[in-house]
């Protein structure tokens, strides 16, 4: 990352934090004196629809936009979005999948059916992916919206980035009153790491 640039998919549904988890990716990257470019797409968000959130990472990065099977890491929120983005991951790239459930608006209206096989489908195709219970993990610490946290928190170990260094950024980005128990949730995701 310090050398080349990184790509790093962020992906889930409305209200499971994506947005906030760029923020303190690029967070990081400034205490790294690295250049950052964040693009959010939201989507239909606030009805639960998708949110994406690229982040570029570097000693030089001049487009917020990841191509299609450059993803250094996709970091998927919810399972089905996973699927759904696994074409962006790079070939020897790192995909962490929350595995949770969330349906979209055309199965919550009849329209359609959640795949019964998404986490099979995942596997077959990225074999080495870190499949996570992490709202199970965020609830633990009383902190049902740290999925994002617990998710970040495996993600660092593969950025071979200092603790230290999240932590000081955790505390630039997210409420005061949320530091505590989000600090828990990424340390319990680095310790899954």
């Amino acid at each position: 990352m310090r050398n080349q640039v990184t790509n790093i998919l962020l992906v889930g549904v409305g209200g499971q934090g994506t947005v906030l988890a760029g923020k303190l990716l690029a967070q990081v990257a400034l205490q790294l004196d690295l250049d950052v470019k964040v693009s959010e797409i939201h989507g239909m968000s606030q009805r639960g629809g998708s949110v994406v959130t690229q982040v570029r990472i570097g000693p030089r990065v001049y487009s917020p936009v990841i191509a299609r099977g450059t993803a250094g890491a996709v970091v998927a929120f919810e399972k089905l979005e996973a699927l759904r983005w696994l074409p962006y991951l790079a070939p020897e790239g790192k995909l962490i999948v929350n595995d949770q459930s969330i349906d979209p608006l055309p199965v919550i209206t009849g329209a359609a059916e959640y795949p019964a096989d998404v986490l099979d489908r995942i596997r077959q195709a990225v074999p080495n992916a870190t499949v996570v219970k992490a709202l199970d993990i965020a609830l633990s610490y009383d902190n049902p919206r740290g999925v994002n946290m617990v998710l970040l928190g495996i993600l660092a170990r593969h950025l071979d980035i200092e603790p230290e260094v999240w932590m000081e950024a955790l505390a630039r980005v997210v409420k005061p009153q949320t530091l505590e128990s989000n600090r828990k949730a990424f340390q319990a995701g680095l310790a899954l790491a």
